[in-house]
């Protein structure tokens, strides 16, 4: 593996003020779009030695930044918050306004650059900072945190899990059964199938953690994993990026004086801790830092952006990691369905059927007919052709969710499992020819 500092670029006509280049920070979010094209970074503390709430974008393919003109009313700034990616909105929860742990939910439309403040039902979660969020189909997981008891006003670091349907908006606090996490922050959460992991963290007595939690989002049931190998030392404010079977571990803090530079890999199949031997000019040690993967736009491929040093100063420095993975062959292994999730599949896709706005797909099979898209106001777009070849025996309905020069990325489910993908396109635009990779 092999890591790559960036030189960060912005547009030409900007060159002059700097103003689109985000900046040093930490405590901030980075999450990818789109196939891997776009990163979106938001919130955190540094640049002018104060919290923001500004937005910026990174173009993988042009590799520069720019600072889109973004409606709505934004969330105040903050940092510690989390920001899940969900299609192409981004979902902003809690953190800290440097006085106060926050409670807030924001999205982010970057389809249309408008932030919204939905109005959401149900037990959702106390002000916290420091927790961790997770999506798995169309539900966001938020576990533990550190946030301020309304008695005493010390703090309170939480076990709990409270999960947000993001297709009706409810908060739910769950009762979760097995072996669950103890109480903690600045830990990680990630998710791989149909389930959530939590990784180290610090609990309420100053003790630093490398346990390895998942839990069955199915059937609500935690479970401590049992690994082996070159084993995570216990660490807190490191960052965690899934690709995946694996999840890729960097940074991190254990006291004061002891930073982490290291990176460890985990395969969530064999329960396999790797210490990662990368080659190049990697990142010195620090914590708070904010990654994601990069895949498909660029194969195997991860990056990471900004973070404190053990001066306590912010960072600005951005860097890849070249894994030399692919995610192919985790993605694309079919569960086995129960009885009960194979009624559920079948009526939702009998549910998609009168959607006007889904394509029927075939991704081994070819057929020569012209399929509009629609924007998103329903309204119907130039039409373009799809080629397939007649051989495939699968076929599944996806969602168009965007379009560009070079294909376009769908949304489906398969085998009850939620899929997101992308197009590309192979030949002219009048008759393209798309390859499938799922995410």
């Amino acid at each position: 593996m092999r890591w790559e500092r960036l030189q960060q670029q912005q547009p030409a006509q900007y060159h002059s003020g700097g103003l689109n280049v985000p900046g040093k920070r930490w405590g901030h979010t980075c999450n990818s779009i789109r196939g891997g094209r776009f990163l979106y970074l938001f919130g955190g503390y540094g640049k002018e030695n104060c919290h923001t709430n500004q937005v910026h974008v990174f173009d993988t393919a042009t590799q520069s930044w720019s600072r889109p003109a973004v409606k709505g009313t934004p969330p105040i700034p903050r940092d510690s918050h989390t920001c899940t990616t969900v299609g192409d909105n981004l979902y902003v929860f809690g953190g800290t306004d440097g006085m106060n742990p926050l409670r807030d939910l924001h999205i982010l439309d970057t389809s249309t650059h408008t932030w919204i403040s939905p109005t959401t039902r149900g037990d959702g979660p106390e002000a916290r900072e420091g927790h961790s969020a997770a999506l798995v189909g169309k539900r966001i997981f938020i576990f533990g945190g550190c946030g301020q008891s309304s008695e005493t006003n010390n703090e309170v670091y939480y076990d709990d899990l409270y999960i947000l349907n993001t297709e009706t908006f409810m908060w739910k606090r769950a009762t979760t059964s097995g072996s669950p996490p103890s109480a903690r922050d600045s830990h990680t959460c990630s998710s791989w199938r149909n389930y959530v992991i939590v990784i180290g963290g610090e609990d309420g007595h100053d003790y630093y953690l490398s346990d390895v939690h998942m839990l069955d989002t199915e059937t609500l049931v935690w479970k401590e994993l049992s690994t082996a190998g070159q084993k995570l030392p216990p660490r807190a404010g490191h960052s965690t990026i899934a690709f995946g079977k694996n999840l890729f571990v960097f940074g991190g803090f254990a006291d004061s004086q002891n930073l982490y530079d290291d990176t460890y890999m985990l395969d969530l199949e064999s329960g396999m801790w790797t210490k990662v031997m990368a080659i190049g000019d990697g990142p010195c040690a620090r914590f708070s830092a904010a990654g994601d993967s990069l895949d498909p736009m660029k194969g195997g491929m991860l990056v990471l952006i900004g973070g404190c040093n053990k001066h306590l100063e912010a960072l600005d420095d951005m860097f890849y990691l070249h894994t030399g993975l692919t995610n192919m062959q985790d993605e694309r292994q079919v569960e086995k369905l129960s009885l009960r999730k194979q009624l559920k599949l079948k009526c939702h896709e009998q549910s998609l059927n009168p959607d006007r706005s889904l394509v029927g797909v075939d991704p081994t099979a070819s057929f020569h007919r012209s399929i509009p898209t629609y924007d998103v106001h329903g309204s119907t777009t130039s039409p373009f052709e799809l080629l397939y070849i007649h051989q495939g025996k699968k076929t599944f309905q996806a969602k168009v969710t965007e379009t560009f020069p070079h294909g376009y990325t769908i949304e489906t489910i398969i085998d009850g499992k939620p899929l997101r993908g992308i197009l590309f396109s192979n030949k002219q635009p009048s008759h393209a020819g798309y390859h499938y990779d799922s995410r």
